[in-house]
């Protein structure tokens, strides 16, 4: 679609309010409608200014093309539908254009789709950003690190199949063109609680499934593991399948994403084998010995997993044994050694097992940003792209929601600012007073979570820090001692009386009221996972290891560094990350993505209200709306605004010849008398205060649109009949003249006409009665002479043979002149057997007729090797038969002779040749009496590249992102169904897939994998037009079938149904023959009818729009 065809504003046939700004009145329930009013016509998208709210589809939708995607380039943020295509685009063009640092946010709850919306954005940058072979590596590298980052990182929970487990910035750094240079990822807190233990119906990280299901069965031998999940204890089983998930197919993407990422064969394998490890190590069981001393020692049960382990790990068994068993504590020159019970065996087990994994993923990202990153100094631009887990509310919140939700609170505290920040600037630049916007500031929140005396994370670490018994219930004590008087802290045990009876409040939880809502808090748990223990004598048994990769996660462990001091916690070192990533967004140019889950089924076109309002209050969309609408809740630059409503104005219409800033918008805007509290002027935008006055402006334009409709309609019309008129006019003068002159020559000619053809059949008729008169002459003669003259001689026959032949030569006609000569030749015979049959013995007739018949075969081969044919194989003459008993041997000859041609014929074939030929042969096939073009593609060869793609440099480009080689490479015209009319593209045909690229700009437009196509419609006229039927419910369903036109159409066909054919994922493709046929326009479905005529186009059809339902086809007759 070219951008003169799309609408041209958000205002344009809009469902609902396409912003929320404009929303009137403005409610929640209000606002909630008109989300779900969108999200009943699938638009999943909507704006409130310029934040872009995002409702999870749960189903593929047909707005992710590469058409929508040139669709939205380069646009203006509101000429368009709301999409999320247009917020990147306007993050991109400010980054590209005007040199701002870029930051995208993308928040939500988990399962409102923020991993999507950020691949999403990525893809679309990476579309519209520069092209070239190193620029080309760059994408492909930034695209793959998702797969790896997501198999490791996420995993399938109750609210989502595909959940990221931890948080993930992404910088992506461009140079002074816009093109991709590399990036830099930042990771936060990643849940490894979850290697260990899962929640009921949910998964470990996918990696653990997807090395089990797609690994080769080499490899798992060489990683000593089994296929079945069942056998590995850190492994759920309830949820081990996901319908949605293919983990053998995910385990090959992964594995070619860590190539292109440049990972080396060794690193990967060193990857996987500590994976292996991790899941073997939940395998480990402990049993009670007791000792001499009477205290209680772990030791392991089975050795087989263990000795399994150490061997994947390089390390002694006796080593890690011993570090089961036993722990070591120093302080200064002291070392006490002291046993392990089973419980704490099990405890230092899976505190190995959630260090080895969570440094094991630190490590993948460092080692991927050295891939990815920048590869030179100079300046660069910055777009950062933040996916991280949103606000959480389970039944039983611990630890990890805890700091999760202070994350939240600290993205809305920096989104509020920002915003505010931004429309304050936008009004000081644009010369409009500001006045101050009262909003809830949840800065008292972020202070109760981080400060540093009296803060929830600070008093968490003076716990655990501080000598003596320390437990969760302490840590309680301590919160209700020291924030029993804030207003957002509840307990059952602190001062505030009001929540000593409160059921709802359990004695080991605490309740804060977040800006989302009040969160129930079980501090059982915040101690050991604040913690984050991992005793000194793992890690130096870590260290030992003779594993490339494992000295590198585990540092600490090498005696010569050891250091005393305790190892920060997990919630300051949260705190000191959340801390630099809000410095970082700081200093960037803000746009948001709030991603909304529509219910907790995962099902499609359900809206469940209450999850929706819930999810609307904790993001604060209300409070956004109302912070935009506080001034002024419309804006748009003068020369758009007077565009698109200048017909209201007599004075504006149809061109406004002065400024548009101010003269052309003020003139329009007093035609209409509106009030002028309602509006204010900026510098370069009219902002309009109230919605109901912009809706009023829009009326008043559809109304005023009729009215022109109508004009246009009327004038149209008038001059369409009057052109018809002349055109008749002219027609009649024309045929009534060379009807006259036609008229006249005809009267000339059918007298003399009628004369010569009487003569001629005179002439025929006596002759013919001559003939008949002389043959029974002749007739009656001959057997007059005969009865009179028994005793002829047989020596007088010779006279009387020549008398007759001179006379039915000259007399007879051909019929009785066989007659005649059959009854001489009889007459003859018998004469010659009576004259010497004296001479011969009885026996001489056998040998004379076998001489006679040898003889005569002799002679018969003599003269066919002189008459014998051609060596063509088309030539089909053969000599005619000369004795009649050989009949059959002569046709059998000419059948040998023909195969043994052929035979000669294509052994002179090359490997090239024969392709060409089974091509022709199928073309014949598919075509031969069925398409009326067909006879005139015989003589024409199929040469296949048109274009010459692998030559001209025009095409490198293109050649370049196509992985396989070109069988068919021409142009042809794709069809638009809204006026018929073809464009001209590149289609090219490879043995996988078929291409269509824009002509000029080389740019492709669709890529379809050939198994993906059902069938393949032509008329059976002399056209070219023909249609690739897609499969419905197909990856490439969403673009619609393809209506072509090509001068080519029998050889594209061909090669393509042959392609298709050797493709080995699908069956043969199907070629229907019709004058009239269906094709389906992305939603819509069209009638494609053939009919003969006349064509504007001289000797090519053309196609014409009849209604929204038919395009004919109007065919010249041959």
């Amino acid at each position: 679609m070219s951008k003169s065809e799309v609408k041209t504003s958000l205002l344009d046939n809009m469902i609902g309010v396409g912003d929320m700004v404009l929303l009137e009145p403005l409610s929640e329930n209000s606002f909630i409608q008109n989300l779900k009013n969108r999200f009943d016509h699938d638009e999943i998208y909507t704006y409130i200014g310029t934040v872009v709210i995002s409702i999870n589809p749960y189903q593929s939708l047909p707005i992710y093309t590469a058409d929508k995607v040139e669709e939205y380039r380069n646009r203006n943020f509101y000429e368009l539908n709301p999409h999320i295509y247009a917020l990147a685009d306007e993050a991109y063009r400010s980054l590209r254009d005007q040199d701002k640092d870029q930051c995208i946010l993308i928040t939500g709850e988990s399962g409102a789709g923020k991993t999507e919306a950020s691949k999403l954005v990525m893809s679309y940058v990476a579309a519209v950003c520069g092209k070239g072979q190193e620029v080309n590596k760059v994408k492909e590298q930034l695209l793959q690190s998702n797969p790896v980052l997501e198999a490791f990182g996420n995993a399938k929970t109750v609210r989502n199949d595909n959940s990221s487990r931890f948080g993930k910035y992404m910088d992506i750094e461009f140079d002074f063109k816009g093109d991709p240079l590399g990036g830099v990822i930042s990771n936060y807190l990643l849940e490894k609680s979850r290697v260990v233990k899962q929640p009921r119906g949910e998964r470990n990280f996918h990696i653990f499934y997807q090395l089990l299901s797609g690994a080769s069965d080499d490899l798992l031998k060489r990683l000593k593991l089994e296929r079945d999940v069942s056998k590995y204890n850190y492994l759920s089983l309830d949820s081990a399948v996901v319908s949605d998930l293919d983990d053998g197919a995910n385990f090959r993407i992964i594995m070619d994403a860590m190539k292109t990422v440049c990972f080396m064969d060794n690193e990967v394998q060193s990857v996987l084998e500590l994976v292996a490890a991790v899941m073997k190590l939940g395998n480990i069981e402990f049993k009670s010995e007791s000792r001499v001393n009477g205290f209680d020692e772990s030791r392991v049960e089975d050795n087989n997993d263990l000795k399994e382990i150490c061997e994947l790990l390089g390390i002694e068994q006796i080593v890690l044994e011993r570090a089961f068993s036993s722990r070591t504590l120093e302080a200064k020159q002291e070392k006490v050694s002291t046993t392990l019970n089973v419980a704490q065996a099990y405890y230092a087990r899976d505190a190995l097992a959630k260090n080895l994994y969570s440094r094991l993923f630190s490590w993948l990202v460092t080692r991927i940003n050295e891939s990815i990153k920048a590869q030179t100094k100079q300046s660069k631009k910055v777009m950062g792209v933040l996916d991280i887990y949103g606000f959480e509310i389970f039944e039983n919140n611990s630890f990890e929601q805890f700091i999760i939700n202070y994350c939240n609170e600290k993205l809305q505290q920096i989104f509020i600012d920002l915003t505010l920040h931004e429309e304050q600037e936008e009004y000081i630049r644009e010369g409009i007073e500001w006045k101050n916007i009262e909003y809830f500031n949840n800065a008292v929140i972020c202070d109760l979570i981080e400060n540093n005396n009296k803060g929830i994370l600070a008093m968490l670490d003076d716990e655990c820090l501080r000598p003596g018994t320390v437990t969760d219930e302490t840590f309680l004590d301590k919160l209700n001692t020291v924030c029993a008087g804030h207003h957002h802290f509840e307990s059952r045990h602190c001062t505030n009386s009001q929540f000593l009876t409160d059921h709802t409040l359990p004695h080991n939880c605490f309740r804060i009221q977040h800006y989302a809502g009040k969160v129930l808090y079980c501090v059982e748990g915040f101690v050991d996972k604040n913690n984050d223990l991992l005793y000194r004598d793992l890690s130096q048994a870590m260290y030992k290891a003779r594993h490339p990769l494992i000295k590198l996660l585990f540092p600490e462990g090498d005696p010569s560094k050891m250091n005393l001091k305790r190892p920060p916690t997990a919630g300051f070192q949260f705190r000191a990350s959340v801390g630099t990533l809000m410095k970082n967004l700081q200093t960037k140019n803000p746009n948001y993505i709030r991603c909304i889950k529509p219910n907790d089924k995962k099902a499609a076109r359900i809206f469940t209200e209450t999850l929706v309002r819930h999810q609307v209050r904790y993001l604060g969309l209300m409070e956004n709306v109302r912070v935009r609408r506080a001034g002024y809740a419309f804006r748009q630059l003068y020369k758009p605004c007077l565009e698109r409503y200048k017909m209201l104005c007599q004075q504006t219409w149809p061109h406004w010849r002065g400024p548009a800033r101010y003269n052309g918008v003020e003139m329009l805007l007093n035609s209409l008398q509106v009030p002028k509290e309602e509006f204010c002027y900026g510098c370069s935008k009219i902002f309009i205060r109230n919605p109901k006055t912009l809706f009023a402006l829009e009326k008043k334009r559809r109304e005023c649109l009729e009215v022109l409709a109508a004009v246009i309609q009327k004038i149209y019309r008038g001059w369409k009949q009057r052109k018809h008129f002349l055109l008749m006019k002219k027609s009649q003068v024309v045929v009534a003249a060379w009807y006259r002159r036609y008229n006249e020559q005809h009267n000339e000619l059918t007298t003399s006409h009628f004369f010569l053809q009487s003569r001629k059949i005179l002439r025929e008729l006596k002759h013919q009665k001559q003939c008949i008169e002389a043959a029974t002459t002749i007739s009656a003669y001959w057997h007059g002479t005969k009865i009179e003259e028994p005793s002829t001689s047989f020596l007088s026959l010779p006279a009387l043979n020549i008398h007759l032949c001179m006379v039915t030569t000259f007399c007879l006609p051909s019929f009785y002149l066989q007659q005649t000569r059959r009854e001489m030749h009889r007459v003859n015979i018998l004469e010659v057997r009576r004259e010497y049959r004296k001479y011969f013995r009885a026996s001489a007739g056998k040998k004379i007729y076998d001489f006679t018949v040898k003889r005569t075969i002799q002679k018969y081969f003599l003269d066919l090797k002189k008459k014998i044919p051609s060596m063509s194989p088309i030539d089909k003459t053969w000599p005619p038969q000369p004795y009649q008993f050989l009949e059959g041997t002569h046709k059998e000859l000419g059948r040998i002779f023909h195969l043994w041609r052929c035979k000669k014929y294509r052994d002179q074939f090359t490997e090239q040749k024969k392709a060409i030929y089974e091509e022709k042969l199928d073309a014949s096939t598919i075509f031969k009496d069925k398409k009326a073009l067909y006879p005139g593609s015989v003589s024409q060869p199929f040469k296949g590249d048109y274009l010459e793609i692998n030559q001209n440099p025009k095409y490198s480009k293109l050649k370049g992102l196509l992985e396989e080689k070109v069988i068919l490479a021409d142009v042809v015209h794709k069809i638009n169904r809204a006026n018929g009319k073809g464009t001209a593209r590149l289609f090219l045909l490879t043995k996988k897939h078929f291409v269509l690229a824009d002509l000029k700009s080389v740019q492709i437009k669709a890529t379809v994998p050939l198994p993906d196509l059902a069938s393949v419609a032509v008329s059976s006229q002399s056209d070219g037009f023909f249609a690739l039927k897609i499969k419905e419910g197909s990856a490439s369903a969403a673009k619609g079938d393809f209506l072509l036109s090509s001068e080519r159409l029998i050889e594209i066909i061909t090669k393509l149904l042959r392609a298709g054919t050797h493709t080995a994922e699908r069956s043969e493709i199907n070629v229907d023959i019709s004058d009239e046929f269906v094709v389906h326009f992305k939603q819509d479905k069209v009638c494609v009818k053939f009919i003969q005529g006349s064509s504007k186009n001289g000797n090519s059809a053309a196609c014409k729009r009849k209604n929204n339902r038919l395009l004919e086809v109007s065919v010249p007759s041959s």
